[in-house]
């Protein structure tokens, strides 16, 4: 009688912040983590600053100052886009909403010509006319 034995290990990911240390035979472009700094004050306050080995940087920081708590966030990440661009955008997050500014960020086109006179003749025209509906529905 021929006996056999199964072993198997099972193992978890190692969840920590900071550099990875392990790696398998799937983990084809490993990036270290060069810098991971987060202040946390007890007021709300706090920052962050994350270094990649790949050349992205995030520096961050906000505070509970906006309308009942909310937090309002600036700061700016960077990188190198695939084609070697660099790319920086600095941001602002408050009450107006996330506003990222950058010149790699698209901007749409200048109107190319006046507006033409028929057009805004039509313009006119139907504010008018919405005037008179309003007017009669009022009587």
């Amino acid at each position: 009688m021929k006996v056999v034995t199964l072993s198997v290990a099972l193992t978890s990911p190692e969840l920590t912040y900071g550099i990875h240390t392990t790696m398998s035979e799937e983990d084809d472009d490993v990036i270290l983590i060069l810098r991971d700094d987060r202040v946390q004050d007890e007021d709300g306050r706090f920052t962050v600053e994350v270094e990649t080995g790949n050349g992205i940087h995030l520096s961050q920081g906000g505070s509970p100052n906006g309308a009942n708590g909310a937090v309002i966030q600036a700061g700016e990440y960077s990188y190198t886009a695939p084609d070697g661009t660099p790319v920086v955008v600095k941001f602002v997050a408050n009450e107006n909403g996330y506003q990222p500014e950058s010149d790699k960020l698209p901007v749409a086109p200048v109107f190319p010509h006046p507006i033409p006179q028929f057009v805004l003749d039509q313009i006119a025209f139907a504010a008018a006319q919405d005037a008179l509906n309003d007017d009669s529905e009022e009587a």
